[in-house]
């Protein structure tokens, strides 16, 4: 019997999920269980008759390890929950809690140690959690928005009041202190307090709902309250209904959280005999399956298990039996299986289950020991997981990109459908070899390739970036590509994003054409329409290319974009093209115009307008030339625009309409000359002319020499 117990002590031992070690007085190892092979992943070769301290490459050499074996123990026989802090190598950081027994073992007649190893890292960080929120509570009562306050049992005399009870009832904590709860306006019941500590001493918290409270300035106020026993003191909390509801949804969150948490750390140990009968469950099992200990050890295999799993397990037996029975069955061997098992509610639950023989002396089974722990969740997970890479794979198999995935060498690690439509390579050729082996790139593409991937290596995504493809015909494919680097499984990968731009490079390549093509007929039309101003007005003939080239050139100086300096030109080449509807005889009139004959005069950027508004172009040349005798200061015509009312392009076009024309000979008077030009237009500038227009133009002719033509 003593043997039999022994033995299944040794089972129960190996079971445990707490590393276990047994040391002999000259603190070597004498024994571990499989855990603390586990744990502190070494072996039973490096470990049995090893020196504890020099066990892991001298990892266990810790001071205050040294301090219980070599100190604290030799002076007691036991110790308990003795903490040691240590940084592990291999694991990582640990906090252990170690308990150790000296044991004098009759049959050897030596001194042994026993010493539990108890894995309290997880704990000590919630620990930690918790004295953070004892913390935050701690200001939520300074902070609350309601009232709080705390009344010694005897009398119910208030010792305490936060900050919110003066808001709420106007008295302050000096007028609150010593005072009962009835003298600050609170009257709870017709009770007297001994009884009312009393019925709260049995139920640790009384309700008060609807309790209309008397402030300090006499205005009733609807509240709930509710006292709390809190050992030496009742707390009395004043709130409203919202602030009350918040706050219980709050709790009851945290209180699942923490239930959910605790309900998960510990796994379950069960002990089955070789009929598969239960012998022992640990009371870990209520909190996996709704049951008590007690109640687990009663029930049949069948009940517990799902007929899928129950059949598995069966099958599982009879192999281990036979294995048993033929001698060649591995004695140390465990078996895992992920098994469903039945709550207590009916639900199932899937554990995954370390199921090993229990042995006697001759190393035969005597029974069957399993360590459970719950993975319903993780197979959740792991199956939500599935279905993500599934559907990214089927994203990427079917992207009309081609993607491809390679390491920082530049070797193809992925390539999907499309990269091979685009390369002429299967995947499989692509797989394992890089860029330079394949020459997919010409040499000056591969060094930019190269450049892009030491922006991407700074964590910076790069593109969309114009390259050449030679594909496996060797034909030359232009594509955009998109990259960026990505951690995938701890490693760094280069994600890449290739798309055929043939059809688009010959789409603007069309498109060019087609553009030169229509700016050569505007050009061609445009001249005609200049043509046929100045064959109505001989006297001005050149006055809308010299003033177009000017405006080109103040446009210029402005640095104005070129594509509005080129819409700038057409405009000044056929500003007057209005002119066309006043009488010849006007236009080219000897004499002073008369007031009659101006007006006339001054219908012609209207009349130019209505003759270009139509015309599609790619500049607004009908506003142009509309806004063109346009003032900044409103005195302009023939619409009186001000300032930011008028064109950019027609303020240019005015500057330059008004040098040329004041330095060129009309039919009315003779040249002015460039230096009356310009002084007009510098004395005016800011209230007639742009300033930055004028600036320019004078810069034109001051510094950068430039002359009508």
């Amino acid at each position: 019997m003593a043997e039999e117990a022994h033995r299944y002590a040794e089972g129960i031992v190996e079971t445990v999920r707490e590393p276990l070690l047994v040391l002999d007085a000259d603190l070597k190892i004498v024994s571990a269980n499989r855990h603390f092979y586990r744990t502190f992943k070494v072996t039973p070769g490096e470990t049995i008759g090893s020196f504890i301290y020099d066990l892991g490459n001298k990892q266990w050499d810790i001071p205050k390890f040294r301090e219980l074996l070599e100190e604290i123990l030799p002076e007691k026989e036991t110790f308990d929950d003795f903490e040691v802090s240590h940084n592990f190598e291999d694991i990582g950081h640990k906090i252990m809690l170690l308990n150790a027994r000296q044991i004098y073992r009759k049959d050897i007649g030596t001194k042994m140690i026993l010493l539990a190893i108890e894995d309290i890292t997880e704990r000590k960080q919630l620990e930690s959690l918790l004295t953070d929120s004892e913390e935050q509570y701690r200001r939520l009562f300074e902070t609350a928005n309601d009232g709080i306050v705390l009344l010694e049992k005897r009398e119910g005399k208030i010792v305490h009041a936060n900050p919110a009870t003066e808001k709420l009832l106007g008295y302050t904590e000096k007028e609150s202190i010593g005072n009962k709860l009835q003298d600050i306006g609170v009257v709870l019941d017709r009770n007297d307090f001994q009884t009312t500590m009393q019925e709260l001493n049995q139920i640790g918290i009384i309700n008060y709902r609807n309790i209309n409270v008397e402030t300090k300035s006499g205005q009733l106020i609807n509240t709930e309250i509710y006292l709390v026993d809190r050992a030496k003191l009742v707390q009395c909390n004043i709130r409203d209904i919202t602030e009350r509801k918040r706050a219980e949804q709050t709790l009851r969150e945290s209180e699942e959280k923490f239930r959910w948490l605790v309900d998960n750390m510990a796994d379950v140990i069960t002990v089955m005999d070789l009929n598969l009968r239960f012998t022992y469950v640990s009371p870990s099992i209520i909190r996996m399956r709704g049951y008590t200990a007690e109640e687990a050890v009663a029930q049949t295999i069948e009940q517990v298990m799902s007929p899928e799993s129950l059949q598995m397990v069966a099958k599982i037996f009879e192999e281990e039996m036979k294995l048993e029975a033929s001698g060649t069955a591995d004695p140390d061997r465990s078996r895992i299986l992920e098994l469903e098992q039945y709550r207590k509610d009916g639900s199932i639950v899937l554990m995954e289950n370390h199921l090993s023989f229990m042995r006697d002396e001759a190393r035969n089974p005597v029974g069957i020991i399993s360590l459970s722990h719950d993975i319903t969740d993780r197979k959740r997970v792991e199956e939500a997981l599935r279905e993500s890479e599934e559907l990214l794979r089927s994203y990427l198999e079917n992207a009309p990109d081609g993607i491809y995935m390679s390491d920082l060498e530049a070797t193809f690690l992925y390539g999907n459908r499309k990269c091979e439509e685009i390369t002429g390579y299967q995947r499989e050729e692509l797989i394992g070899k890089n860029f330079i082996e394949l020459k997919l790139l010409s040499e000056n593409d591969l060094k930019k390739a190269v450049q892009l991937l030491q922006v991407n290596m700074q964590g910076k995504s790069t593109g969309p970036d114009e390259m050449e493809l030679i594909s496996k015909g060797g034909r030359l494919i232009p594509v955009e590509i998109n990259t960026n680097v990505i951690q995938r499984m701890g490693q760094k990968i280069v994600l890449s994003s290739v798309r055929d731009i043939t059809g688009r490079r010959k789409a603007e390549e069309s498109l060019k054409v087609t553009l030169e093509s229509l700016r050569k007929a505007l050009s061609t039309i445009i001249q005609v329409m200049v043509s046929a101003v100045e064959a109505r007005d001989p006297y001005t003939a050149g006055h809308q290319s010299r003033s177009a080239d000017l405006a080109r050139a103040i446009a210029t100086e402005m640095e104005v974009p070129q594509e509005r300096i080129e819409g700038i030109r057409m405009a000044g080449l056929i500003h007057d093209i209005g002119k066309l509807s006043i009488p010849s005889e006007i236009l080219s009139k000897p004499t002073k115009l008369s007031n009659l004959e101006f007006s006339l005069i001054k219908v012609h950027p209207e009349k130019g307008y209505e003759m270009l508004k139509d015309v599609e172009s790619p500049w607004p040349l009908a506003e142009i030339v509309y806004q063109h005798h346009e003032r900044m200061d409103g005195s302009g015509y023939p619409r009186k625009l001000k300032r930011d009312e008028i064109l950019m392009e027609a303020r240019i076009m005015a500057v330059a309409d008004v040098v040329e024309s004041m330095a060129s000979h009309r039919p009315y008077r003779s040249a002015l000359g460039l230096n009356a030009a310009l002084e007009e237009i510098e004395s005016n500038r800011g209230t007639l002319y742009d300033a930055d227009a004028v600036d320019a133009c004078l810069r034109l002719f001051g510094e950068k020499r430039y002359h009508l033509q």
